[in-house]
């Protein structure tokens, strides 16, 4: 039994963890959002979820090479859009340019890269909500009645 419970203990631990991390994420988020012109390109913070994917040039975001600088490059955080109705479906737009990558400070350089990775942190809650609303939908049908 006591395992069990302890179980259940760490479990809402980590779930608090995760919320009050989500929580400081999107103030982060929001001042880099601010900070690094971002907000000239995306008139309103929670736009910015609209966007299918935000992807970085430049810089690396890869586990073994983070924050290494691909040389000759241009740094640049850009997101991508998908419209169904379009010729091509998906579009990059340039949210924000910082010109050579090897000429970024290292402290721009960490912002950009704190941006990317926050902005996909909490796109990841989102479409964790999303889909657990959907599931919730789903048991409310009938068996047969999905479209």
């Amino acid at each position: 039994m006591s395992s069990a419970l302890d179980r259940l203990k760490n479990l809402s631990a980590q779930i608090s963890s995760y919320e009050l991390e989500r929580k400081n994420n999107l103030k982060s988020l929001e001042d880099l959002y601010s900070s690094l012109g971002i907000e000239g390109k995306v008139s309103f913070f929670n736009d910015l979820f609209d966007y299918k994917a935000i992807n970085l040039s430049g810089i690396s975001l890869r586990d073994e090479s983070l924050g290494v600088v691909k040389e000759g490059k241009y740094a640049q955080v850009i997101g991508i859009i998908y419209d169904s109705t379009a010729k091509v479906k998906n579009k990059n737009i340039s949210l924000a340019y910082f010109g050579r990558s090897e000429k970024v400070s290292p402290e721009l350089k960490r912002d950009i890269i704190a941006f990317v990775l926050g902005w996909r942190f909490e796109k990841s809650f989102r479409t964790l909500e999303h889909y657990h609303n959907l599931m919730g939908q789903l048991k409310t049908l009938p068996r047969g009645d999905v479209c």
